[in-house]
C-alpha cells in the first residue's frame, strides 16, 4: 500500500452521519470534502433515488462502483454511499489513498433518523427493510474498517471529536 493515505474514508449505514461528520471533519482538520453520492448526481445530473428508479439496483450500483473508482483525491474526507462496501475494487481503491473509518450506530437510532428509505436513494431490494439492510452491511462494514467509531448519542461535534481520538489513538 502507499505510504501517503491523507484521505479518511467513512464508511456506514445511511444516516449514520457520513456527510455531516464529514464535511465538520474536514473543516476540523483543514482537508477537503467529497461526498460520493453528490458525485454521482452532479456527473448524471439526477437524484440517487431517479437512477435507482431508472437503471435498477445493478445499473445504479455500476455507476457507484465506477465512479468511486475513479476518485483522484488526497487531503480529503471523503463520505461514501452506504452501499460503496459491496465492491472491493472500489473500496480497496478507497483503501489505497486513505483510511476505512467505520461510523457505527446501532439499528434503534438509525430508524429514528431515517424517515425513508425509498426517498433517500439507498440500494434496497424491493419490499427490504431497514433491518435485513442493516443485518446485510454490518459485516461488510466491520470486514473493511479500519477504525470503527461508536456515534450512539453523540451529536455533530461529539462526533467528529470520537473519530478525530479514534484516530490518534489508532497513530493515524
Amino acid at each position: 500500500m502507499p505510504t501517503d493515505r491523507s484521505n479518511i474514508v467513512l464508511i456506514g449505514m445511511p444516516a449514520a452521519g457520513k456527510s455531516t461528520v464529514g464535511v465538520l471533519l474536514a473543516k476540523r482538520l483543514g482537508l477537503s470534502f467529497l461526498d460520493t453520492d453528490v458525485l454521482i448526481q452532479a456527473a448524471c445530473g439526477k437524484s440517487l433515488r431517479d437512477l435507482i428508479d431508472e437503471r435498477g439496483m445493478d445499473g445504479f450500483c455500476q455507476i457507484e462502483r465506477e465512479s468511486v473508482g475513479r476518485i483522484n483525491a488526497k487531503h480529503t474526507v471523503i463520505a461514501t454511499g452506504g452501499s460503496v462496501v459491496y465492491y472491493d475494487d472500489a473500496i480497496r481503491a478507497l483503501q489505497a489513498d486513505g483510511r476505512i473509518v467505520y461510523l457505527q450506530l446501532p439499528l434503534d437510532e438509525l430508524k429514528r433518523r431515517l424517515d425513508d428509505l425509498n426517498a433517500r436513494g439507498v440500494v434496497l431490494e424491493p419490499g427490504q427493510p431497514l433491518e435485513s439492510l442493516y443485518e446485510k452491511r454490518i459485516p461488510l462494514y466491520e470486514r473493511w474498517a479500519e477504525v470503527t467509531v461508536p456515534l450512539s448519542g453523540l451529536n455533530h461535534d461529539q462526533a467528529v471529536d470520537a473519530v478525530i481520538a479514534a484516530l490518534n489513538k489508532a497513530g493515524q
